[in-house]
């Protein structure tokens, strides 16, 4: 029999699900800054206990600023940007130009044709051997991950990238002599990218949304929990896009959104390690200067409509039964997203926790129990639960469970025990992060982005400090409703 999947939303609780991460006030001494004229950011760290240095380029772009015939986009280029230059991916780019041009001619005529009514069937079948064969014809000009080859090879680690709902980042850590080779490698790739690969790796998303969506039972549910939750605001949208989405994004609307967004208007680079401030200021310059500034990212007007009710949607899916519950709430820098980083750690953060010492230990109703601030932070975002339930419990006693916590916290103050035991744990963890320079070079880059100035992470920890036991409880008892869920 198959089980039923419930996804109960509450509409009014969002706040950011990484504990915002900051240093203490000798933060704001330690990051220097620098602002080229094209608009590209610069902060910097000098670390010298290690020669290396871990470097982050992060745009502020992401699936909530697609439009709704381009959303996927932002993820495809994340994977189309692995794909080399004209320089770096080819073997002979003169020779591989003209037969990426026949290639792009083909693949933009099917993509005509495929959605035409009436299309002529011959000539579709027509059209698709010879763009398989083209392919493989310009496969033989093609050097695969010559990035990653080349960073491998200079003692590069950690090369990657993620798209999320707010921004887009790449990164790498590389011993400190290296600088120059990162600055010549990421701005070639943002001077000249090519897309080359373009329909074989839209075919490879199509494939990664089946396995971690379609047939991956917590990414269906957390999928569609948006999806409910959101009625009107981008952030309802995958990441990956809907099927429909990604199978007809075309080579032309992606290499659109390329040009005018990955540019130096929307970019924050954070380096962090063993860097000389002005050898580091000089050799960005020198690599990315010349970038033209580019469009900045248009505004995201779209606003989500104040819940009314509680929305509720039960998937039908052959997997154990899980619950997903879910309150709107605002993001930072609103006082209440604070308290909701404690909120988070006050329910689900440890042996502990209010859910978890309920439901998992005491209670034995749930296998699993958590909580986390989702889709995003640029904008109101929600509060999100998860549970599993232990057999033979239901999901109906999950929540009631769940829904007791709530109220409780709602009701009585925490104690001061359990205050402060959060906030340690909140300390440790940010602390934790900010110690290698690959967290914090993640952080400046993400607080620059998401909350439009890195300071953000300077003031964190004596805001949270001065939270009081009232204010949770008032925060849990405003948000914490079945209108909002």
């Amino acid at each position: 029999m198959r089980s039923i999947i419930c996804v109960l939303l509450l509409c009014l609780l969002s706040p950011v699900f990484l504990a915002p991460e900051a240093q203490a006030l000798s933060l704001t001494e330690k990051v220097k800054e620098h602002h080229y004229e094209n608009g590209l950011r610069l902060l910097l760290v000098t670390r010298e206990n290690s020669p290396t240095f871990s470097a982050y380029v992060t745009l502020g772009v992401g699936s909530v600023d697609e439009t709704s015939d381009r959303r996927g986009v932002a993820h495809l280029l994340e994977h189309m940007l692995f794909k080399g230059t004209e320089l770096y991916g080819t073997r002979d780019y003169a020779q591989e130009k003209p037969l990426l041009d026949e290639i792009e001619k083909v693949g933009s005529r099917i993509d005509v044709l495929k959605n035409q009514a009436g299309a002529d069937s011959g000539e579709l079948s027509a059209l698709r051997q010879q763009l398989v064969e083209l392919q493989g014809q310009h496969k033989a000009l093609v050097i695969k991950d010559e990035f990653a080859s080349l960073y491998a090879e200079n003692g590069g680690v950690g090369f990657n990238a993620f798209t999320s709902k707010d921004l887009t980042t790449y990164l790498i850590s590389l011993p400190a002599n290296k600088l120059e080779l990162w600055a010549a490698l990421e701005s070639d790739r943002m001077k000249h990218p090519v897309l080359r690969e373009f329909y074989t790796e839209r075919d490879v998303v199509r494939e990664e949304r089946r396995r971690s969506y379609d047939g991956n039972p917590s990414g269906l549910l957390y999928e569609n929990l948006l999806a409910t939750a959101y009625q009107t605001h981008s952030y309802r949208n995958p990441i990956i896009g809907w099927h429909s989405d990604i199978e007809n994004l075309t080579l032309a609307e992606t290499r659109e959104f390329l040009t005018s967004y990955y540019a130096p208007v929307n970019t924050v680079i954070a380096l962090v390690g063993d860097l000389d401030f002005d050898q580091a200021v000089e050799m960005v310059g020198r690599y990315f200067g010349d970038i033209p500034p580019g469009i900045a990212v248009p505004v995201v007007s779209d606003l989500e409509p104040e819940s009314i009710g509680e929305r509720r949607l039960d998937i039908v899916f052959d997997a154990e039964p899980r619950l997903a519950m879910a309150f709107h709430k605002p993001t930072l820098p609103s006082r209440d997203d604070y308290i909701f980083d404690l909120i988070d750690l006050l329910l689900s953060s440890g042996r502990t926790s209010r859910l978890y010492r309920a439901l998992v230990l005491e209670q034995q109703l749930a296998t699993s129990v958590s909580t986390f601030g989702a889709p995003g932070a640029r904008f109101d975002n929600l509060f999100v639960i998860t549970a599993i339930p232990r057999h033979p419990h239901s999901l109906a006693e999950v929540e009631e469970a769940i829904t007791r916590e709530l109220a409780l916290l709602a009701t009585e103050p925490v104690t001061e025990q359990e205050l402060e035991r959060a906030l340690n744990r909140l300390r440790t963890d940010r602390l934790e992060q900010l110690k290698t320079n690959k967290g914090l070079a993640s952080l400046l880059t993400y607080y620059q982005t998401v909350a439009g100035d890195w300071r953000y992470m300077a003031t964190y920890d004596e805001i949270v400090a001065g939270i009081t036991p009232e204010e949770i409880r008032a925060v849990a008892q405003k948000y914490f409703t079945s209108i909002n869920r």
